[in-house]
C-alpha cells in the first residue's frame, strides 16, 4: 500500500514536501525511594512529492521558550552509602491553571513556579509543603487547590488552599498511602483519585468524598504493564532490557539471593518502616526487568476520560507517557491506538491541561540521568485531541526555541522559530580536563559536557559558526560533575529514602556571552547572573556574528565551569537540505528499523522521523543527529504504522515522502 501525503502541511521552517542498626535497613532505605527503578523485508513504496526550495525569513520571537525550561532547578544533596553527591533536579510535573495565574509543581523543588503566560516563570518557596514527598499533585476543588504527595508506609495527607503564593495550606484528610497520586474532579463535581508506582502493581483509582476527601467504595485496578506488546514500555535503553544483575533492587537484595536457586532469601525479621513486607520484596526482586507503570494523570475532554502514565522508568530514553480512553473516571479502560502520547526521549510522568485560551499543553520529565538516575529537568510541549478523539502531543523539534502564538491555535502551528547553527562547529577553551573536550558542549546530547581544567575565574568556551549568521536566541546548559556539599547531617532529611537536602538558598551562576565577526574585536551580548541549569535568551533584535564566546564567573559552590551545551540559533543564510530518501522494515513486533541515506548528500545535520497509525496521525517523533538509521523501538505488536523522515540543517526543514510499515512485515 502507498499512503498519501503527511496531513499537517508545513510552512516555515519547513521546506513542504528502619532501625538504622539493623543489617537489612540500608537496603529497605534504598527501596523506599521512587528513584529505585527496576533494570527493571518491506520495502515501503513511495509516492515523491516535488520538492520546493524557499528562502528561510526570520520570524520575530515575542513570546518564546526553550526546552528543558528555563527555571531555577534547585541541588539535591544525597548521603548514599556513606558517600555525598549533588546534582539539580525537577521533575514529575503537574502544571494548573488556577485563579488566571499557571503554577508549575514539581519533585524536590522546596516551592513551586507560577506564571501568567507559560513563559516567564517565577519561583515561589514554601520549605513547609512536604518538599520531600515525591510527585507532588495539584488540582482545583471548588475554589481550592488541593495537594498531595507520595510516602510509603504512611498515610498521605491532603492539603488546599485558597490562594497558594499565601503559604496558607490546611489538612483536609489523611486517607493511605499512596505514590505517585492524581486527584481529579469531575464537571459533577465527584471527585477521584489515581495513583501507582512500580513494578508489581497497576495504577489504581477510587472515587473519594469531596468534602472529607475519604475514599468511597473500593479500589479499581485500572492500567497493567504490557511489556511484551507495548514496545515503548520495555525497560533499558532502546528497549533493549538490561540484565538483572544491574538492577538497583538486585544490588540492594543481593545478599539475600540464594546463589545456588536464585532466589530471595529474606531474614524473619524486617526492620519497621518503609512500606515493605516480605511479600511486597519477594514480589519487587521476581519483577526485575519489568517496567514501572506510575504518574497518572486524568484529563478529560468531551465526554471522554483520558487516563495518563508513565513507563518503563525514569532513566531509560524510552521514558514516556502512554495514555488509556474510558467513558467513565473508573473505566473499564481501552488502549489507546496511538501510543506512546509523549516520547520526546524521556519525557513521561507529566500533566495535560487547557490554558486560558482552551489550547492544551503536556508538561513532563525530561532525563539527564548521569550523576543520578533522578537527575531530572521539566519539558513543555503543545497537545491537543484530534476529531477523532486521539490525544496527541507535539514534540517534533521540541528542544529548538519555539513561539506560543496568541490567542486559540494548532498546535502542530507551533514550530521551531529558529535553527540549529552551532551542532559540531570547530570550538576551543581556555583549558580542559582530561576526556570532556570542547566539541562535547556542541554535540546535542545532554550526557556529555566540556569542563574546564580547574575552578579558576574567568575560564571560557567558544564556537565557530564558520561564518557570519543571523543569531536569534541561544541557550546554555550547564553540567554537575562529581560535586560533593559539606552540609551538616542534621540539615539532611530520610523521609524519601538515603537522605537528602534540597538546597534553600538561590544558587547563582555568573558568567557572559560575548560575539564576534573576526574573533578579535568582542561585543557584549549578555552579562548573566542567574538561577538554573538551562538558561535561555531569545534575543529582542538578530544578532549577526561568527563567534560565539562565554566567560566564566562565580559558580555554584565554586564549582570549575562545564558545560554541556552552547547551543546557539539563527539561520544560516543558506539552503535547507535535500530530502531524505527512506526506507523502513519491521524488525520485529515492536522494532522497525529506518534508514537513510548519508546526511553529507542532503548536506544535513541529521533527521526527524516522525510515524503514527495513519498518514494524518504522525504523532509520534525521534530526532536524531549525525546518524543513518534508527532503531525504533517502541511500536505497538500487531500495530500498523505510517513514517515520515524529515531531514534538517541550519537553514530549515524538509519534509519526506510517506512510508508505510505493516505489523506482518517482519515475519
Amino acid at each position: 500500500p502507498t499512503g498519501t501525503a503527511a496531513p499537517h502541511t508545513e510552512s516555515y521552517p519547513y521546506k513542504a514536501a528502619d532501625s538504622a542498626g539493623h543489617p537489612f535497613a540500608l537496603s529497605l532505605r534504598v527501596l523506599q525511594s521512587k528513584w529505585i527503578h527496576c533494570n527493571i523485508f518491506c520495502l515501503c513504496r513511495q509516492e515523491r512529492p516535488p520538492t520546493h526550495r524557499r528562502k528561510e525569513r526570520p520570524v520575530k520571537m515575542k513570546r518564546s521558550y526553550c526546552n528543558p525550561l528555563d527555571l531555577g532547578y534547585r541541588y539535591q544533596h544525597m548521603m548514599e552509602n556513606g558517600k555525598r553527591i549533588a546534582y539539580r533536579e525537577a521533575a514529575d510535573p503537574t502544571l494548573i491553571y488556577f485563579k488566571g495565574v499557571y503554577y508549575l509543581f514539581a519533585s524536590m523543588s522546596g516551592g513551586f513556579w507560577h506564571s501568567s503566560d507559560l513563559t516567564d516563570w517565577k519561583y515561589h518557596t514554601n520549605r513547609d509543603l512536604l518538599i520531600y514527598d515525591y510527585a507532588p499533585d495539584v488540582r482545583q476543588v471548588g475554589e481550592y487547590l488541593y495537594f498531595c504527595a507520595s510516602r510509603r508506609g504512611e498515610n498521605c495527607p491532603i492539603l488546599r488552599t485558597k490562594d497558594p503564593l499565601s503559604d496558607t495550606f490546611e489538612q483536609v484528610s489523611a486517607p493511605f498511602d499512596f505514590w505517585d497520586p492524581d486527584l481529579f474532579c469531575d464537571d459533577d463535581g465527584r471527585v477521584y483519585l489515581y495513583w501507582g508506582c512500580g513494578n508489581t502493581d497497576p495504577i489504581y483509582g477510587i472515587e473519594m468524598d469531596p468534602d472529607t476527601m475519604l475514599p468511597i467504595g473500593e479500589r479499581r485496578e485500572l492500567i497493567f504493564e504490557q511489556a511484551d506488546t507495548l514496545g515503548y514500555e520495555r525497560c533499558g535503553e532502546n528497549g533493549n532490557v538490561p540484565p538483572k544483575e544491574t538492577s538497583p533492587v538486585y544490588q540492594a537484595l543481593k545478599s539475600f539471593v540464594n546463589p545456588a536457586t536464585g532466589e530471595l532469601q529474606l531474614p524473619q525479621t524486617l526492620p519497621a518502616g518503609g512500606g515493605f513486607n516480605r511479600e511486597k520484596l519477594v514480589k519487587m526482586f521476581r519483577s526485575i526487568g519489568k517496567p514501572y507503570i506510575e504518574g497518572a494523570f486524568m484529563t478529560k475532554h468531551n465526554g471522554k476520560y483520558y487516563l495518563q502514565y508513565a513507563s518503563p522508568a525514569t532513566q531509560f530514553n524510552t521514558y514516556c507517557d502512554g495514555v488509556y480512553v474510558a467513558d467513565a473516571p473508573l473505566g473499564p479502560f481501552t488502549l489507546q491506538q496511538s501510543n506512546p502520547f509523549s516520547s520526546m526521549q524521556g519525557a513521561g510522568h507529566g500533566s495535560t491541561i487547557q490554558d486560558a485560551d482552551g489550547n492544551f499543553w503536556h508538561a513532563s520529565t525530561m532525563r539527564v540521568s548521569v550523576n543520578h538516575d533522578m537527575e531530572r529537568r521539566v519539558g513543555l510541549f503543545p497537545a491537543g485531541v484530534d476529531a477523532d478523539g486521539v490525544l496527541f502531543c507535539n514534540q517534533n523539534f521540541a528542544d529548538y526555541p519555539l513561539c506560543i502564538p496568541d490567542g486559540k491555535f494548532d498546535p502542530w502551528s507551533v514550530r521551531p522559530a529558529c535553527m540549529l547553527l552551532s551542532y559540531q562547529k570547530p570550538t576551543a577553551a581556555s583549558s580542559t580536563a582530561e576526556g570532556s573536550a570542547p566539541a562535547l558542549a556542541v554535540d546535542e546530547n545532554c550526557r556529555t559536557w566540556w569542563s574546564a581544567k580547574d575552578a579558576r575565574p574567568s575560564q571560557w568556551l567558544s564556537v565557530d559558526l564558520e561564518k557570519v549568521c543571523d543569531i536569534h536566541a541561544v541557550q546554555v546548559n550547564f553540567a554537575d560533575e562529581a560535586l560533593s556539599v559539606d552540609y551538616p547531617e542534621s540539615l539532611y532529611c530520610h523521609q524519601s529514602g538515603g537522605a537528602r537536602y534540597i538546597e534553600k538558598e538561590p544558587q547563582i551562576s555568573r558568567y557572559t556571552l560575548e560575539t564576534s565577526t573576526d574573533g578579535t574585536t568582542w561585543q557584549l551580548l549578555q552579562e548573566v547572573s542567574h538561577e538554573g541549569s538551562n538558561a535561555y535568551f531569545p534575543l529582542p533584535e538578530r544578532v549577526r556574528a561568527r563567534y560565539i564566546r562565554l566567560t566564566g564567573g562565580a559558580l555554584p559552590y565554586g564549582q570549575t565551569l562545564r558545560i554541556s551545551g552552547l547551543r546557539i540559533f539563527g539561520f544560516g543564510g543558506g539552503a535547507a537540505p535535500a530530502q531524505a530518501q527512506a526506507t523502513v522494515h519491521r524488525t520485529g513486533p515492536m522494532n522497525a528499523l529506518v534508514q537513510w541515506q548519508p546526511l553529507a548528500e542532503m548536506d544535513a545535520q541529521g533527521c526527524n522521523i516522525r510515524y503514527g497509525i495513519a498518514p494524518d496521525k504522525l504523532y509520534q517523533s525521534w530526532l536524531v543527529y549525525g546518524v543513518q538509521e534508527l532503531d525504533l523501538s517502541t511500536l505497538m505488536a500487531g500495530q500498523d504504522y505510517y513514517l515520515r523522515v524529515d531531514s534538517f540543517n541550519e537553514n530549515g526543514i524538509t519534509e519526506g515522502s510517506l512510508l508505510y510499515c505493516p505489523a506482518e512485515n517482519h515475519k
